[in-house]
């Protein structure tokens, strides 16, 4: 890991009107920082705030206050189309419900980011078979989402995150929908992955095992940050 800060949240804090015209506040004033090749893993109860952040951490929302920066952009003042470059540039996602396309093949799936940055082409072609063959489904790659289980679906999704060597990986709950054996092997892949590559990985989990993995865990409750701690070493 080294000093480069690849993710920088400060004074983060969202509100949403509620029926009877009052602010309702899903997250106060949250602060933190992460270094290149860092991991960290977002717990509590629900309602707690986790997907709220990690959304705005990811620039998929604008805070109500606060600032993000990622790589070293501040991405408030942004335009969508500008946000959207960031996170194509810099920015993976895994999701519990793994977002593949029905109508796309495996590999037309992981290259899906490629086609967005106009990168297409026999050599990114082969990167993204490449992946998918890292993530045990090379012989699976002209199959589509719905001939595929949930734990392949979720290695294709895996393989589509890593395609742009993102420097920061969100993971939204990312073996919720998995049994136990499958979803040991897609942790083993990310945090396999997140080594190799130096990815920062900044994770939401209700699992204390995969929160135990990061080197460090954030415990929201009622919307605020109420621990910050590192793993033993």
């Amino acid at each position: 890991m080294t000093d480069q800060t690849m993710l920088k949240v400060e004074g983060l804090t969202k509100t949403y009107p509620s029926a009877r015209g009052e602010a309702l506040t899903v997250l106060k004033a949250v602060d933190f920082s992460l270094s290149a090749g860092d991991s960290l893993a977002i717990v509590g109860p629900s309602g707690s705030g986790k997907t709220t952040l990690l959304g705005l951490c990811a620039g998929l929302d604008r805070p109500s206050g606060g600032t993000v920066s990622i790589a070293g952009t501040s991405i408030g003042a942004l335009s969508e189309d500008q946000r959207a470059a960031v996170r194509n540039a810099h920015v993976g996602f895994v999701f519990q419900n793994f977002q593949l396309i029905p109508t796309l093949t495996a590999l037309e799936n992981v290259m899906v980011p490629l086609e967005l940055r106009g990168e297409g082409g026999a050599a990114r072609e082969a990167e993204a078979l490449a992946l998918l063959e890292r993530v045990g489904l090379g012989q699976r790659s002209g199959h589509y989402p719905l001939q595929l289980s949930g734990g392949e679906q979720q290695r294709v999704a895996l393989a589509r995150a890593f395609i742009n060597q993102p420097k920061i990986l969100f993971c939204d709950e990312p073996t919720g929908n998995l049994d136990g054996d499958t979803a040991h092997l897609i942790v083993d892949l990310i945090f396999g992955l997140n080594r190799e590559k130096g990815t920062t990985l900044v994770l939401v989990t209700h699992d204390i095992e995969l929160a135990a993995r990061c080197r460090r865990t954030l415990r929201l409750k009622n919307g605020a940050v109420v621990s910050d701690t590192a793993a033993a070493s």
